[in-house]
């Protein structure tokens, strides 16, 4: 058989047996780029046609995109003799590369080999692979294929690749040849001034090779940089170089006899202070502090996650219960937040944590490793045997939090993130925490706490009214007791009154750009593009809750597809999950707000011909399931505009 090597590190270009295969149009190079992204999994039909028609897609596209696909077939047949490279996987295709060689895997294998070298010590070993890992890039990684999702693949590639330039020069400087370094480094820092490992790597390359003035020039030019652009000081690693250059510190002078030698620790105190307007969640409190006492003494790593919808108030349950616990752990308290959801902010590598976390534990700038498994070996020794309570806040996936993670049980981990993330459960004992709406009882007190007693006592009715329509969301209780705060000439039932009507609740609750909406943008946008056209389509049904053969028919899909999407809509927070009629019959439904929001999207996104033709489909199911006799209460659809 003859072998096809995939070269995605540059422009996109395939070979078999060493000869290029000329590939056709952008059309057939992008189907190909999205298999080969990931190869062995299915990529849906859905997703290759809005790779291939960012814009919109024209109603031909499914026949377009099978159009394209056999063509690759048959290229791939005439050039290999292999018609099976690309087969048919519901509800897409998938290439499989069995005896075949793609260019990514082979940059990842060397450079997880140069880690494990690393490792165990071997840095001439672990050199020479990221510069064999490096070789493989022949420019911009597919560099002439476009599309949002292609755009975002290759982004995720270009920080790999930047990050391991950086690993690699921080190992030859360790080795002790500055010089060479130079020139390579400063093209590095000049294609990308705000990298900070990069600048920090390219000063110490001109202070070890007797150039202290250029090196602090380096320095100033990135510091004057980022005040002027982006209105910081550089970080505290940077900033910490030019002071050991300043002072001649010793270290700089080459690398450490003991790189990974543990300084005296320090003892950190990083919780931000707990919102003083915090109420209830008892429940969640007792099974946080049963933990402790449950865990007390055992080696598994003690671990709690809290998950739930945005606004739900997870970052002010882990700090409020880690202020209250923060004495049984004399070592100290380390806080990040992650952004794991915050278009604001880019998220916050490990990498970067690890660098911040080793020196609020003690460690100095010249002892923290240039790589990331180096640090987060390092942070494991620093910490074992010590009693450190650790929040990882807004974390998004198990690759940003699991190098972060202790390896002794004496100390604790609180995570908070919206959706549930499933390899953490695998590798760790973890107390789940999912948090709902607030208690009826409860969601008053705290509007008292922000608006005063007296004023919300005196209509407990309305006040009670007004928590219902706040869906006992925290986020939206604060956004109305700061409304009435604002607003003294305002009763409650003034603000209730204005709240009654669905369409003007969400403009209410989402001050400016923020609030309630934008919190549930960011979770929507998070989906993938067939699980965000689930959630505003059923925003269109008028119905306390739904079946998921709801879910397959306004996607008019298979309903095993349609209830997997529906998990990954629970996982998020954005449904949940209700009994059923029956002991087998699953049930799901939404929060009014969030119910607004979903009917706010379909009605921006979904054409008029399209939310009718998902009610058409909705109603022609309903009618076969009450042909049955399934039980099933009485339906009405929205297919028009929010009312008001």
């Amino acid at each position: 058989m003859k072998q096809a090597v995939f070269r995605l590190l540059g422009p996109l270009d395939v070979r078999i047996d060493g000869e290029p295969v000329r590939l056709g149009g952008p059309r057939h190079r992008t189907i190909l780029a999205m298999l080969l992204l990931t190869p062995g999994q299915t990529v849906s039909v859905d997703a290759l046609t809005e790779a291939v028609w960012p814009s919109g897609a024209p109603a031909t596209a499914r026949n377009q995109i099978a159009i394209c696909v056999a063509g690759l077939r048959k290229l791939f047949k005439d050039a290999a003799g292999q018609g099976d490279l690309i087969t048919t996987s519901h509800p897409g295709y998938v290439i499989n590369l069995r005896g075949h060689r793609i260019d990514t895997a082979d940059f990842e294998e060397l450079v997880s080999r140069a880690r494990e070298a690393i490792r165990t010590g071997k840095t001439s070993e672990a050199c020479s692979l990221f510069a064999e890992a490096l070789s493989l890039w022949r420019g911009r990684a597919l560099d002439g294929v476009t599309g949002q999702r292609i755009e975002e693949e290759i982004a995720r590639l270009e920080e790999t690749h930047l990050d391991v330039r950086e690993e690699h020069a921080g190992l030859r400087l360790q080795l002790g040849r500055p010089q060479p370094l130079i020139a390579e480094l400063t093209t590095l820092v000049t294609e990308h001034p705000l990298r900070e490992r990069a600048r920090a790597h390219l000063i110490l390359a001109h202070y070890r090779a007797g150039r202290r003035a250029e090196a602090l020039e380096v320095f100033r030019e990135g510091r004057d940089l980022m005040v002027r652009q982006l209105g910081i000081e550089p970080g505290p690693a940077l900033r910490g170089l030019h002071d050991l250059v300043l002072q001649d510190a010793p270290e700089l002078g080459g690398p450490a006899t003991d790189p990974g030698a543990i300084p005296a620790g320090r003892v950190p105190a990083e919780l931000p202070a707990a919102p003083v307007s915090f109420t209830g969640r008892v429940p969640e409190l007792a099974a946080l502090d049963r933990m402790l006492v449950e865990r007390a003494g055992r080696v598994p790593l003690t671990v709690a996650a809290i998950s739930g919808v945005a606004g739900i108030g997870k970052t002010a349950l882990a700090i409020h219960w880690a202020e209250r616990v923060a004495e049984r752990f004399p070592d100290g308290q380390l806080f990040t937040d992650l952004h794991g959801y915050d278009e604001r902010d880019a998220l916050i590598s490990p990498f970067a944590t690890l660098d911040r976390f080793l020196r609020a534990l003690g460690v100095p700038a010249s002892r923290i490793p240039a790589d990331l498994v180096g640090r987060s070996a390092l942070f494991r020794s620093v910490l074992d045997g010590k009693r450190v309570l650790i929040v990882l806040d807004n974390a998004r996936s198990f690759t940003q939090i699991r190098p972060l993670m202790p390896g002794n049980g004496r100390c604790c981990v609180v995570i908070t993130g919206r959706e549930r993330i499933e390899d953490l459960i695998s590798h760790y004992t973890v107390l789940q925490v999912g948090l709902d709406a607030m208690a009826p009882a409860e969601a008053p007190v705290l509007l008292a706490k922000l608006a005063g007693e007296e004023r919300i006592g005196s209509d407990p009715a309305a006040a009670l009214r007004l928590s219902e329509l706040c869906d006992r969301l925290p986020l939206a209780l604060q956004i109305a007791g700061a409304r009435l705060v604002s607003k003294p000439h305002w009763s409650v039932q003034h603000l209730t009154s204005r709240l009654m009507d669905p369409a003007r609740r969400m403009n209410e609750l989402s001050p400016g750009q923020g609030g309630v909406r934008a919190g549930f943008g960011l979770s929507y946008r998070a989906l993938p593009a067939v699980g965000r056209r689930l959630f505003r389509r059923l925003g269109l049904l008028s119905t306390p809750d739904f079946e998921p053969w709801a879910s397959a028919a306004v996607l008019d899909t298979d309903q095993l597809d349609a209830e997997n999407l529906m998990e990954r809509l629970v996982d998020a927070h954005l449904v949940q999950v209700v009994p059923g009629s029956g002991p087998h019959t699953i049930r799901y439904r939404f929060q009014e707000l969030m119910k607004i929001f979903a009917r706010e999207r379909a009605e921006a996104e979904e054409s008029a011909e399209e939310r009718r033709a998902v009610l058409e489909r909705f109603q022609q199911r309903l009618a076969e399931v009450r042909g049955r006799g399934t039980a099933e209460p009485s339906l009405t659809c929205h297919a028009g505009r929010t009312p008001g």
